[in-house]
């Protein structure tokens, strides 16, 4: 698979965010505890925010090109975020329902508990979570490794390598079905569509759904529903 020029300096450019800690090391001998936790936060909102203009100004003329458009179909591109949004919240159930009642996987991700807790203590996070973070994963997973392996397979193949990397990338591999059918729903999205702007709402909905339902609730309530939830599993699979 040959990707576009820009499709590789997007890649380059995710991968480098994410590496960019490296950067900081010779700083964190001059930190104590409680500043280097503060430091590598807002160390990762600097690198997402370079990471987007990066990638904004390599996709400018794509960019040009859609707002020169005549007919942007906004009523369009509206509706089927809206029912983006809607498909992805059913998905992500019935896959954390499979996950925990078939699979056995307990409930629960630390990926996202390690991530919210960060956020209560920088909100600025909380931008990159909701808006900059699907942003650049929808760009990468389904505009350009998505988009690009369409081209040279079907749907479900091009859907599932694509969608099993994004899984991979989030580091949370109990919760990888998860990861994977929701990006399929975006993959779905791009394609109906063919804009971009549509899984990128529907995920930066999705997200900020998860924000406010976390962060409107108590982490003793959150550990407290887990563990009776986990306790509904063990008498299902009893049953069974």
């Amino acid at each position: 698979m040959i990707l576009p020029r820009r499709y590789i300096y997007l890649i380059i450019t995710y991968i480098a965010m994410h590496f960019s800690s490296l950067l900081a090391i010779p700083f964190i001998p001059f930190l104590d505890e409680s500043q280097l936790a503060y430091f590598s936060i807002y160390w990762q909102v600097g690198a997402f925010l370079v990471a987007f203009i990066i990638m904004l100004f390599i996709l400018k003329r794509e960019m040009k090109d859609f707002f020169a458009l005549d007919n942007k179909r906004v009523g369009s591109l509206a509706f089927w975020s809206i029912i983006g949004f809607i498909l992805a919240m059913i998905t992500q159930v019935v896959a954390a329902f499979i996950q925990t009642f078939v699979l056995k996987i307990q409930p629960g991700s630390e990926n996202t508990f390690e991530i919210m807790a960060m956020a209560r203590q920088v909100p600025l996070l909380i931008i990159v979570i909701t808006i900059i973070g699907p942003i650049l994963e929808e760009l990468v997973f389904r505009k350009a490794i998505f988009g690009s392996l369409y081209k040279k397979m079907n749907f479900f193949f091009a859907g599932l390598l694509s969608s099993f990397i994004f899984a991979i990338v989030h580091m949370d591999f109990s919760h990888i079905l998860v990861y994977t059918a929701v990006g399929f729903v975006f993959a779905f999205l791009y394609i109906e569509t063919k804009r971009i702007i549509v899984p990128i709402i529907a995920h930066a909905g999705m997200n900020t759904f998860a924000v406010v339902v976390q962060l409107s609730t108590d982490p003793e309530e959150i550990e407290e529903q887990m563990r009776l939830l986990e306790q509904l599993q063990s008498i299902i699979i009893g049953g069974f």
